[in-house]
């Protein structure tokens, strides 16, 4: 999976180029509201025009569920691609994506020329890789480009059926960077390398857990998850977030690391609070205990500082660091102390540090650290899958090198 053709393998020179990218971004009253997204497709669409290419562009847009939504048009995206890029990008409104206005679209096309198709969710058959669709799409092109890590966790019409009626299918610079950060990270890391996992679920990372005990050399849990680890060391964790269904999961876990000779680190003491803060970022008073002295009526909310610290010593010395999940409810800034120390303790090292896509990216992002590390994923379930070490069948699509 980590060995692609890319965009810079490839002569596109007077060709029909098919783009899927990763235009999923959020609208308020049509006005897109970030942008990253599409400032992250430049450099492939850039290199395309360059290289006399005629490219044609395709996304989703939110969950339109196989019916036309004005709301969630990929029109907005057209106009602001056009200022960006400094040319025109002509939007083929089609309520079927493929049809009169796409295809005259396409078929007026000089080299160089940017178009962009409607939502492909727009079609029911997109997210069941009907072979109808796949084929529509391929119709209009000569080349396919996969620069869309966020989908490539799914096998859809435009970014895994269009490969099979299309001779020529790479990844664009996006995706080549995913692979890798992300696949080298994990297959081939420089050591030591530690991982940290946070968020609220345990079920949500089972795999990653174990995956990622694999091949690192400490493991650093965080956030809700770690209560369902202090509960399986059996701690008294009030009524902190915990899935007692995965208990034993967590048993087997922490005896694993110890067999592999792994660190595994659980906090040490955590910031408990009467009960989650509502609204979100609500005042809450809140306190610090040692983590087997949290009150039966109380919740823990976040990460320590004694933990903070001890977390923030374990990455000073790593080579490598992968970040997937807050380490308390980040959105309040009262408990969001243990994702900043540790988004702090990311971006003072020297180490290669990539965060994986989700809640990760969106914290050290809103709290400013963003440009201090190393890869951000542009993906959350698809980095969460990758690190589970499963193939992605839109990286799988993609033709390998030679």
């Amino acid at each position: 999976m980590l060995n692609k053709k890319s965009v810079d393998d490839i002569n596109v020179k007077g060709k029909k180029v098919l783009v899927r990218c990763d235009f999923n971004v959020p609208l308020k009253d049509g006005k897109i509201t970030d942008e990253n997204r599409l400032v992250a497709a430049l450099p492939t669409i850039k290199k395309l025009i360059a290289d006399g290419g005629k490219v044609i562009l395709c996304s989703h847009l939110g969950k339109p569920k196989g019916e036309p939504k004005p709301e969630m048009s990929l029109a907005p995206v057209a106009a602001r691609l056009t200022e960006l890029l400094g040319q025109e990008v002509k939007f083929a409104a089609d309520a079927n994506v493929v049809g009169e206005n796409a295809k005259a679209a396409v078929a007026a096309m000089k080299d160089g020329d940017v178009v962009l198709l409607e939502n492909t969710r727009y079609r029911v058959e997109e997210t069941k890789n009907g072979e109808a669709f796949s084929k529509e799409l391929a119709s209009l092109c000569d080349v396919f480009v996969n620069d869309a890590f966020g989908t490539a966790h799914r096998a859809h019409c435009s970014n895994v059926g269009v490969t099979e009626y299309v001779d020529t299918s790479v990844v664009g610079y996006l995706m080549q960077k995913e692979i890798d950060f992300l696949g080298n990270a994990v297959n081939n890391p420089e050591r030591p390398f530690v991982a940290i996992l946070g968020g609220a679920k345990v079920a949500d990372k089972l795999n990653v857990i174990s995956n990622l005990l694999e091949k690192c050399d400490t493991l650093i849990i965080g956030g809700g998850m770690a209560y369902t680890f202090l509960k399986a060391k059996g701690l008294e964790v009030g009524t902190s977030l915990v899935d007692d269904t995965k208990i034993d999961y967590c048993k087997e876990m922490m005896e694993k690391a110890e067999k592999l000779g792994k660190k595994l680190l659980l906090p040490v003491d955590t910031t408990i609070a009467k009960a989650f803060p509502d609204p979100i970022d609500a005042e809450i008073e809140i306190s610090v205990v040692k983590s087997d002295a949290i009150p039966a009526d109380m919740m823990g909310l976040d990460i320590g500082t004694e933990t903070a610290a001890l977390y923030a010593d374990a990455v000073k010395s790593a080579k490598t660091v992968v970040w997937n999940g807050p380490m308390g409810v980040f959105e309040n800034p009262i408990l969001a102390k243990g994702t900043i120390a540790v988004a702090k303790s990311l971006a003072e090292t020297d180490a290669t540090t990539i965060i994986g896509g989700g809640d990760s990216a969106a914290a050290v992002n809103q709290l400013g650290f963003g440009d201090k590390m190393t890869h951000i994923s542009t993906g959350g379930g698809a980095s969460l899958e990758f690190l589970e070490g499963k193939d992605l069948p839109g990286v799988v699509a993609a033709q390998d090198k030679e």
